[in-house]
């Protein structure tokens, strides 16, 4: 039996983070029955619960293993005793490089050389890289890359940024993220969602909405506060409901988003207008499926915006993440974005109005763009072979 270490943000706290893992063990187990996957994750319980059904292995990150997250025994171990390594999701960037409770790239970039030296594989698995802006980043990333034998992106992004650092790489892929194959709930379990929440009661239909935790530090534009930035969203959808009498629906992917979640429904003056999901009390499925049913979604985190392509719904990026542009450059949808350089909320309703009024015809669009894109990520599966046969 061939043994697979998983590495990802497997905490079981990000709703894309868990939609990446769930679809890409079924979409390799489909290929390659007879494999076992090592999943590395700081919540093991979560793992085992939600992803039980697959033949997995969890590798504990936790202090009394000998770790402090992804730094440590448990992490090295399991990567030096394998038949393969996965990269997946947007973990190597270099951003709080020296902390191992944020970064991964420092820790996979000290055992990677060591993989290499025992011909064990390492592929980047329907991945993003980046951002890669410091000079330690850039020459740890290098390190990753030598021990590489293959890099499958989940946008072209990721590869220019390859180019633009003059990083010497293996064959790179251009694929899909692997969420884009998420199947939603549907159904009477939705139905007894919607009930339960109350939603979807205005005929004139509901906008979906995103924010997450850290606007200011993960930007570094310095350019506006969680403060500023939740008082211009909530100052937005005020707009937005004052102008199309719809309703609001917030959906957080990421507990630690849930603050300033409520903290722009503060500042809105309809707050009797707005809805709360997250993956708190639901799983990625869930959220999926109720994404299905908005209008269209303003999203900040990333995977808020693939649930909504995986279901043809119009979307718009506020644009502050590198991957979130490259998602939406893959799907013909790169046009359609916020800027952190105009967070004015008359800007933010006429960029919403331009999606609003052409929803229809976008949803259209999005079909064969993102039919395709998800048969690319689960074709991922098959470069696989000549590690798993």
């Amino acid at each position: 039996m061939k043994r697979i270490t998983v590495l990802g943000n497997n905490s079981g706290r990000n709703a894309g983070d868990a939609a990446i893992l769930g679809n890409m063990l079924r979409d390799i187990s489909e290929v390659y029955p007879d494999v076992l996957f090592k999943i590395t994750t700081t919540h093991p319980g979560f793992i085992h619960k939600h992803f039980g059904k697959f033949n997995i292995k969890t590798v504990p990150l936790l202090p009394w293993y000998g770790a402090i997250k992804n730094f440590g025994i448990p992490l090295a171990h399991a990567m030096l005793n394998t038949d393969l390594v996965l990269i997946c999701d947007n973990i190597l960037f270099d951003r709080k490089f020296y902390n191992p409770l944020f970064n991964n790239l420092s820790s996979i970039a000290l055992v990677a050389p060591f993989c290499k030296r025992k011909n064990i594989p390492i592929v980047m698995y329907n991945c993003s890289i980046g951002p890669i802006d410091f000079p330690y980043g850039k020459k740890a990333l290098q390190k990753v890359m030598d021990a590489c034998d293959l890099v499958i992106t989940r946008d072209v992004q990721t590869i220019e940024l390859l180019e633009k650092l003059n990083m010497r790489h293996p064959e790179t892929v251009c694929h899909a993220d692997c969420a884009l194959n998420t199947e939603p709930t549907s159904g009477q379990a939705l139905e007894d969602i919607i009930k339960t929440e109350g939603l979807f009661t205005n005929p004139k239909g509901t906008v979906g909405f995103n924010v997450n935790a850290y606007i200011d530090n993960w930007s570094m534009t310095g350019t506006y506060t969680q403060e500023d930035f939740c008082r211009t969203v909530g100052q937005s959808i005020d707009r937005v409901i004052d102008k199309l009498d719809v309703d609001i629906l917030f959906v957080c992917t990421q507990p630690m988003d849930l603050d300033n979640t409520y903290r722009c429904i503060k500042f809105s003056e309809h707050k009797d207008r707005i809805k709360v999901v997250s993956n708190k009390t639901y799983t990625y499925e869930d959220l999926t499926g109720l994404l299905d049913r908005v209008e269209m979604h303003v999203g900040l985190r990333t995977h808020t915006l693939i649930f909504s392509a995986a279901m043809h719904t119009p979307m718009m990026n506020i644009s502050s993440y590198p991957k979130s542009t490259g998602f939406m450059r893959t799907i013909g949808q790169e046009d359609k974005f916020i800027s952190f350089d105009n967070l004015d909320p008359d800007h933010i309703l006429g960029q919403i109005l331009e999606v609003w009024n052409d929803r229809e015809n976008i949803s259209q669009e999005l079909i064969p763009l993102v039919t395709e894109e998800k048969r690319k990520a689960r074709d991922s599966a098959k470069l696989l072979a000549k590690y798993l046969s």
